[in-house]
């Protein structure tokens, strides 16, 4: 059975079934490798480089160990997209924001709007003017999230990724597809879909599509 592997970020908040980091969110097997000193706050908001090589070790790690493709357990991580494809030899899928450019009439939620910019909309080969939609700063959805805090309220979370699809969609009523950005979205994705009646998108669904896809 094909193995998919996951980079993690170096985190300890709690993440339940459906975040890419529950082995409990897949029917087949997952291996992880968490990336030591990327934290959150080195790849959202500061985007360091420095993290690039230890990404592209983690993932070779990785496929040693059998796995047969690579994701990450950030959407940020969509800048390091077209070097970690090319320095390792297993398909590379770094976030859902991967998905844009098939979804030509479609807008982001996210950790973190104001870190989420055309840079990254231009690795995952989308639009720059993509609509962007954030969670509320400083909520305590993205306070455990950007600074790695222990507890995590999953009421919260529901409100914050419901409210930002809605604020969204507010802006721009003519979408037909959301994606979610952040990993840690997916056990909220339903409500969404429920609450905006468009289809939603993330870094689960794209798994769902494309490991088990003949290769073409």
């Amino acid at each position: 059975m094909k193995t998919l592997g996951v980079l993690m970020l170096d985190t300890r908040f709690p993440r339940g079934v459906g975040d890419i980091g529950n082995p409990g969110t897949f029917d087949f097997p997952v291996h992880y490798k968490t990336v030591h000193g990327a934290s959150p706050q080195r790849v959202v908001r500061e985007r360091d480089p420095a993290l690039l090589q230890p990404f592209i070790d983690a993932g070779r790690a990785l496929v040693a160990e059998g796995a047969s493709a690579i994701t990450t357990s950030c959407g940020f991580l969509v800048l390091f997209q077209e070097e970690l494809q090319a320095a390792l030899p297993v398909p590379v899928w770094t976030s859902s924001l991967l998905l844009l450019k098939d979804l030509p009439h479609c807008g982001v939620v996210t950790v973190d709007a104001a870190s989420l910019g055309a840079d990254h909309l231009r690795a995952a080969g989308a639009c720059v003017d993509t609509p962007i939609e954030g969670i509320t700063a400083g909520s305590a959805f993205q306070q455990t999230l950007l600074h790695d805090l222990p507890m995590l309220d999953t009421h919260d979370a529901l409100l914050q990724v419901v409210g930002a699809a809605q604020r969204l969609l507010a802006r721009h009523p003519t979408l037909t597809d959301i994606v979610l950005e952040c990993t840690n979205m997916p056990p909220y994705a339903e409500s969404v879909r429920r609450a905006t009646g468009v289809r939603v998108h993330d870094i689960t669904t794209l798994i769902g599509e494309r490991f088990h896809a003949p290769p073409h």
